[in-house]
């Protein structure tokens, strides 16, 4: 039964958006655990028609030690990735390569997202996949129309963005283009943006890690720096519509030579350490000031794992509701450990309207999502849908 409620949607006059990028710590351990989960359920469904349960939401970066320079600079101590969490590795009489696909998927996306990054030499690998629990096992292959939920978890999801967000995610997608990536060879992967709104005036300041090796000095470094910042300030004002203050770096020290460089691109060869599920939620945000879920969805299985599955559904029902009706929208879903996965305990709907017209097209939309909840699974499986 979805519940639909009228919600008043004021935002405040001072708004909070935060984005770890693409290269940082957190992130990174995220998206090895949606490629790993990928992978997995790639093979599981090669060798035996259907996606055997795997949760590899535990996935851990130690940082290494390095030496940044200009013109060069080296890693030291190896950025140390413990692969963790839980796979099906006996099935029948054979047992399935749970570390040899996790491994190989981890190479396959540092190398494909990482340009300056020397996966053998860099990172050192350490894969402790277990095998999982008899009783989830249980509930994962016994399934009749649908599948049975394997947790009792909270799903959130809301839409439009705001313009802020937009900004924010945005800004961080920009920078971390392979496109613009390539073309300033002094910058890393590890790019954070924090987005300020106060009324109607908006700040960025963004934490980008630049390589030494493509630097010849601190004056090319200060040039690239306010060059950069420049860009962000004529895209964010472009995007916006309005003046973007912008700050880069802010902690650089130009008297004392300390600025924000390193061999690889990644804070995580010095100092930085990360753990799936510490960064961006589902919709690729930070968003204390909105409905959030603190569920680390990124590494459960794309089946019946609801940590994962009722926030991507959230998120899309959220979405389109919001294009449908151009109403403001929360949707929030609880599941039951062993129940229909698309029988949920509790699901609820926020929006914007007190039309009982809206409000029935927005429950018809959740209701259509819910029972075609496998959608959610092929579109994680075809990658057409981010989940941080």
């Amino acid at each position: 039964m979805v519940l639909v409620e009228y919600n008043e949607f004021k935002y405040p006059e001072i708004e909070l958006v935060e984005r770890k990028g693409l290269g940082h710590p957190d992130t990174i351990c995220d998206g090895l655990g949606e490629a790993i989960s990928r992978a997995l359920c790639k093979e599981y469904l090669e060798r035996y028609g259907m996606i055997f349960h795997h949760n590899v939401d535990k996935i851990t970066l130690v940082a290494g030690e390095s030496s940044p320079k200009f013109n060069g600079g080296e890693v030291i101590k190896p950025i140390y990735i413990l692969l963790a969490g839980r796979a099906t590795q006996r099935i029948e009489k054979e047992v399935f390569p749970a570390h040899e696909v996790a491994i190989k998927a981890t190479k396959d996306y540092l190398n494909e997202n990482f340009f300056n990054l020397n996966v053998e030499e860099h990172v050192d690998l350490d894969s402790r996949i277990g095998q999982g629990s008899s009783d989830l096992i249980s509930v994962f292959r016994e399934r009749k129309e649908k599948p049975l939920a394997n947790d009792t978890s909270i799903g959130v999801g809301y839409a439009p963005l705001t313009a802020l967000e937009r900004l924010v995610l945005s800004t961080e997608k920009m920078l971390t283009g392979r496109d613009y990536r390539k073309k300033k060879k002094f910058l890393g992967e590890d790019v954070k943006v924090m987005g300020f709104r106060k009324g109607e005036e908006y700040s960025l300041v963004v934490a980008a890690a630049f390589v030494g090796k493509n630097l010849s000095g601190i004056e090319e470094y200060i040039e690239a720096k306010e060059k950069l910042k420049e860009e962000v300030e004529a895209f964010a004002t472009n995007l916006v519509g309005k003046e973007v203050k912008v700050a880069v770096n802010t902690a650089d020290d130009y008297d004392k030579g300390s600025v924000y460089l390193t061999v690889t691109g990644l804070s995580a060869e010095m100092g930085d350490d990360g753990a799936i599920g510490r960064g961006n939620r589902c919709n690729g945000l930070i968003t204390p000031m909105r409905p959030m879920s603190l569920e680390a969805v990124a590494g459960k299985n794309p089946v019946n794992h609801v940590g994962k599955i009722y926030n991507i559904i959230a998120k899309l029902a959220a979405e389109q509701i919001a294009k449908e009706t151009n109403e403001k929208v929360n949707v929030f879903l609880l599941s039951g450990i062993g129940k229909p996965i698309n029988k949920p305990l509790a699901a609820k709907v926020e929006i914007s309207s007190n039309d009982e017209k809206v409000k029935n097209q927005a429950k018809e939309v959740l209701e259509y999502w819910l029972e075609n909840i496998e959608k959610a699974t092929e579109m994680f499986l075809r990658a057409e849908v981010e989940t941080y």
